[in-house]
């Protein structure tokens, strides 16, 4: 009998391989989403004129409770609001994350209502070096040769920049410093995204409320005054604040840390073409050359976080085949002096913040 020459159909994919490709791709889609949304919000403030970047920001702090409030009552997620204010510690981080946020949010809002949507671009451009300054500075983290590479390109990026402003870039300075603190402050406290939304809100929710309500007791409010269309936009902050996040928090739980990492940089990327092309902002030549140098140190920091990644799997790869042949379990095995490389880099900077850059 003559052997067929065909070749046998390949088995069907395995239920569990086929879920876990359709969970991997709609993470991919809610992290592309969540950093679009950030990146395309320079659009959304300008439509709140003529409320100042206050009211917004007050009506912001106000509404976005009253959305994760209702996001948390239809996932019935209420069991770590008793055990927060149990633990005074964290309490008081969540406490410093409000205030710091509450910064980077009102001076985010004024910079795209005053023009500044490059510069703010650029605020989350320079986050991840600045977060890795800071984890060299109070962590005691040692550096690669690359990171400090890409450290000192940014460093570069900065004097070049404050020549062609004059001053520094103060913007782009305190939006960086004021993220990278409230990442590392939010690691601390180590509360899921829409978890720590609500208690930064909530503790966020009586000072704004009260702006709210002093500025309609001196005839400045806009809410209720400019229209109704108006009222609905500034209640509308509540949802360009939760709904980007909720997409990020899906995403987060399916896609590996390293595309999220990639995917941050979708938002600055936005607002940067915004700023350019939308608003119509100068870019004269040494605020083109200060932005490749900020460039290249992320290009930098992107390549070797992968170079160090592959190299990582590769070596515990050879750990995991060598173990069986000694004879003795994994678990009674020596570790490999230098067997995994356990050096600080872009991934310790995303475990140090949360990758949600709250515009």
């Amino acid at each position: 009998m003559k052997p067929s020459s065909s070749t046998a159909p390949a088995p069907p994919a395995p239920p569990e391989a086929t879920a876990g490709a359709l969970s991997a791709r709609a993470g991919l889609f809610n992290g592309a989403a969540a950093y679009s949304m950030w990146g395309l919000v320079p659009l959304f403030w300008p439509l709140l004129k003529p409320a100042g970047a206050g009211e917004i920001l007050a009506h912001r702090m106000v509404w976005s409770l009253a959305v994760v409030g209702i996001v948390l009552v239809v996932l019935r997620r209420w069991s770590w609001a008793g055990e927060l204010v149990r633990q005074p510690r964290r309490l008081g981080l969540v406490t410093v994350a409000a205030a710091v946020i509450t910064v980077n949010w009102g001076l985010y809002i004024w910079s795209v209502n005053n023009n500044h949507v490059v510069e703010a671009s650029l605020g989350y451009f320079i986050n991840p070096l600045v977060t890795i300054a800071m984890g060299v500075l109070l962590l005691k983290e040692r550096l690669r040769p690359v990171q400090w590479a890409a450290v000192g390109t940014g460093l570069a990026a900065v004097l070049v920049l404050a020549f062609g402003y004059g001053q520094p870039p103060w913007i782009s300075l305190v939006l960086a410093f004021s993220f990278a603190t409230y990442g590392l402050v939010k690691k601390k406290v180590n509360l899921g995204g829409v978890e720590s939304l609500a208690a930064e809100t909530a503790i966020q929710f009586l000072p704004a409320l009260g702006f709210v309500l002093w500025l309609g007791a001196r005839g400045e409010s806009t809410f209720g005054t400019a229209g109704g269309g108006h009222a609905v936009l500034l209640a509308l902050t509540g949802v360009v604040t939760a709904v980007p996040l909720v997409c990020f928090g899906a995403a987060a739980i399916r896609v590996p840390l390293s595309t999220l990492g990639l995917l941050q940089y979708l938002a600055p990327v936005f607002q940067f073409v915004l700023g350019v092309l939308y608003f119509k902002e100068e870019m004269p030549p040494e605020r083109w050359a200060g932005f490749g140098l900020v460039w290249l140190a992320l290009t930098l920091l992107t390549w070797d976080a992968f170079r160090t990644a592959h190299r990582n799997r590769a070596r515990a790869a050879e750990l995991a085949d060598r173990l069986p042949q000694a004879g003795a379990p994994a678990a009674e095995q020596p570790a490999a002096s230098g067997s995994v490389e356990a050096a600080p880099g872009p991934e310790t900077v995303a475990a140090a913040e949360d990758p949600a850059p709250r515009l």
